[in-house]
């Protein structure tokens, strides 16, 4: 696989798993996703081997899948909004 192509598969896969996790309807859980998200992809961001790579991507295929079945459950079962998520955000 061209570098370019899977420059572009991975950028993607991190901008839909990131798209995806932020609607999580509880804060906790909607943060804690981002994080982790950024945290993984920044850790196997110099993966060369090709291998490796198509078994990163293939989990993290799978994973969106998983965020995205945990945000439909999530909505089925909504809780009020905490105190933290209704503040404004400061005006610059």
């Amino acid at each position: 696989m061209a570098a370019s192509s899977r420059a572009a598969q991975v950028l993607d896969l991190y901008q839909a798993m990131l798209r995806e996790s932020k609607h999580f309807s509880a804060y906790n859980y909607r943060t804690y996703a981002v994080r982790r998200i950024r945290d993984a992809f920044r850790e196997n961001k110099n993966v060369k081997d090709p291998v490796e790579f198509q078994v990163l991507v293939t989990k993290a295929k799978r994973d969106l899948g998983l965020i995205r079945r945990q945000v439909h459950i999530g909505q089925l079962y909504s809780t009020d909004k905490l105190i933290i998520e209704s503040q404004e955000k400061p005006r610059t």
